[in-house]
């Protein structure tokens, strides 16, 4: 059976993908995309310089609640982290490497050909000597 296509999937690899081409030219390097545990998904994983950037990419549009930035909540935060904790567990040659939280943002209707990237956008919500 052919898995069945969702539009709202194919926006987000859209904006996934010019969220990783726009960090590779800022020098960052691919380490993984779509990571997901039972917690929940990164959208990407990358080095930059020693640091490890698990980086969460929206879009959105126009809207009377905000940006795309002000969409991470305190639970999606708390996901992205034990997620992260979940990828370093799996990939252990990555744990002596400091990590952070990033968020790159697409707003429509405001230049959304470059992004907003916020680097270091949260901190762990646990235990920081699991992720940090």
């Amino acid at each position: 059976m052919k898995p069945s296509f969702n539009p709202k999937q194919a926006v987000g690899q859209y904006w996934e993908h010019r969220a990783e081409t726009f960090l590779s030219q800022k020098g960052l390097k691919f380490i993984a995309r779509n990571f997901s545990t039972q917690c929940g998904e990164i959208d990407l994983i990358m080095l930059d310089h020693l640091h490890i950037a698990f980086i969460e990419v929206r879009y959105r549009q126009p809207s009377r609640f905000g940006n795309a930035g002000l969409s991470i909540t305190a639970s999606k935060r708390r996901r992205i982290t034990r997620c992260a904790q979940g990828f370093l567990q799996q990939h252990p040659k990555w744990r002596s490497h400091p990590c952070r939280f990033d968020v790159i943002t697409y707003d429509a209707g405001v230049n959304s050909r470059e992004p907003y990237w916020l680097r270091a956008a949260f901190e762990s919500t646990t235990s920081a000597s699991a992720v940090d």
